[in-house]
Formats: C-alpha cells, sequence, structure tokens
C-alpha cells in the first residue's frame, strides 16, 4: 500500500510539473489563468501562478510579461507569482495620448487591491524598475521588498549612457517624421516616456523604507555610477553590479539572479555598520 500512495504521489508530481511547463510557454497567452482587470480607464491583462508570498513582476518598456520567462519557473514553486502587461504595453491596450510612470506604479497598486493582496515582493526591470520605486513611494504598504534592475530616476546623460541617451532622442526623431498609424503613435507614446521621465529626486529616495536590492551591469545602459546613487539614497539596501553585463541581466545571467533575489527576499535585511566585517 505504501508503494502505491508513493507511486501515486510522483505520477501526481509529474503531472503538476508538466502542466506547469505547458503553463509557462503559454506565459502572457495562457487562457486558462488570463484575465483583464478593467479599471482606471484601460483594461490591464495580467497573470496568476503558484501560491505562497505574493510576488508581482513589472516588465521593461515596450515589453511584456513574457520578458520574465526565465524567472517564473523558478519563483513559482515558493511564491504566488503575479505578472501583468503594463499600460499601452503587451495585451493591455491603451489609445489615450497621455503616460506616466506614476499612472503605471498606481496600475500595479490597484492591481494588487483588486487581488486583495496587501502587500508583495517586487521585482522591477529597466523602466519598470521606476515603477517598483514608485509603487513603493506613492503605496508604500504595498511592497514588502524590491528588486529593481537597469533603473535611472532622470532621463540625460548622466544616467543613461551619452550612446543610449543620443540613441533615444534619435529614435525620437526618425519616428516623428514617419507616417502616423496607430502602432506608431503608441510606440512614440512609450519612446517619449523615456525621453521625458521620471524626475525622481534622491531626497524622494530616503522616504522608501522597505528594504531594496539595487542592481544593474557593469555595462549596462544605465551608468554604474548611477545605480550606486540610487543604492546610497535608498536606508535600507544592497549594492549589486554583475560584472561582464549589460542591461538584461535577469535574462543572460538568470540562474544566479534567481538564486540571489530568492535569498534577498527570504533573509532579513542586515545594515552593517562603520567598518564591521560581513560574513
Amino acid at each position: 500500500m505504501k508503494k502505491i500512495i508513493i507511486a501515486v504521489t510522483l505520477l501526481f508530481s509529474v503531472h503538476l510539473l508538466l502542466a506547469q511547463n505547458v503553463a509557462w510557454k503559454k506565459l502572457g497567452e495562457n487562457s486558462t489563468t488570463g484575465k483583464y482587470l478593467d479599471a482606471r480607464g484601460f483594461k490591464m491583462y495580467y497573470e496568476v501562478y503558484g501560491t505562497g508570498m505574493p510576488l508581482l513582476f513589472i516588465h521593461g518598456n515596450g515589453g511584456s510579461m513574457r520578458d520574465f520567462s526565465e524567472q517564473v519557473p523558478y519563483f513559482a514553486k515558493d511564491y504566488k507569482l503575479i505578472l501583468a502587461d503594463s499600460r499601452a504595453q503587451g495585451k493591455s491596450v491603451d489609445e489615450r495620448d497621455s503616460l506616466s510612470y506614476e499612472m503605471m506604479a498606481d496600475d500595479y497598486s490597484a492591481l494588487l487591491t483588486h487581488l486583495k493582496i496587501d502587500s508583495a515582493y517586487v521585482i522591477g526591470w529597466s523602466d519598470e524598475g521606476i515603477n517598483a520605486l514608485l509603487l513603493a513611494l506613492r503605496h508604500p504598504e504595498k511592497v514588502k521588498k524590491m528588486a529593481i534592475t537597469g533603473t535611472n530616476l532622470w532621463p540625460d546623460s548622466t544616467a543613461l549612457t551619452p550612446w543610449m541617451y543620443n540613441l533615444l532622442l534619435q529614435w525620437n526623431d526618425t519616428l516623428s517624421k514617419a507616417p502616423a498609424t496607430p502602432k506608431l503613435k503608441n510606440d512614440l507614446k512609450l519612446l517619449q516616456l523615456m525621453i521625458r521621465q521620471p524626475h525622481i529626486a534622491t531626497s524622494d529616495l530616503k522616504k522608501i523604507h522597505c528594504p531594496a536590492l539595487v542592481i544593474g551591469g557593469d555595462h549596462d545602459v544605465i551608468l554604474p555610477r548611477h545605480t550606486l546613487l540610487i543604492a546610497e539614497s535608498i536606508s535600507k539596501s544592497y549594492l549589486w553590479i554583475l560584472p561582464n553585463s549589460g542591461h538584461s541581466t535577469l535574462q543572460v545571467y538568470s540562474d544566479i539572479f534567481n538564486k540571489t533575489v530568492h535569498d534577498f527576499f527570504r533573509k532579513p535585511y542586515r545594515k552593517i555598520e562603520g567598518h564591521a566585517t560581513l560574513r
């Protein structure tokens, strides 16, 4: 009888693993779990996976929840994952002209409220690391801890590499002269978001009280010294600069990224004073 129970348990585990693998392949297009939140003037597409402490993923500019395909299978083992397509991106269509990071941060707060989630861990990549910061500032009760990578506080060449900043300006000039289409209008809206925003002061970051893991690549389009500035401005922060890494830290180095962020979430924050030895 014991052998039968073990065999059934193993069979169930295999079926569950196979079902999860299918779900990961359908990430962003999963009709079983995919839903829309009709609020704040648009329909926000989202999917939820796993059980445990809630973990909210916020993708980068022009992306979608599929950007986290390397994270979902790893974190779904221990967390309840909330993934969404940000306003005017992915399947979350928003045809209005106005767009700001503050709007999107409030969108994610509304999603957590809709899901009856009081607080969550947050992973934000690139532009949406900005949204993670703003979520912690505008809705501090919603963020338990956050890990952000490739994030900037303002839109100029002191935050972005001059090459990247100038490239954004060139793209904007080119697209502004192209024949207008709905897609082009949306692309321009997202591009101009990066050129004109955000405007977060380092003094604002001092108001963030949740622990933060601030991440960047040593060859990121966000200057490492700017990433350092963000970490220095948040009272409870760790800094992690990955060597030989660009902007896509969580994809190119997914194994070490996932493990390091998981360790950060599950362990208490420690502040090392003075010249104490870190162990």
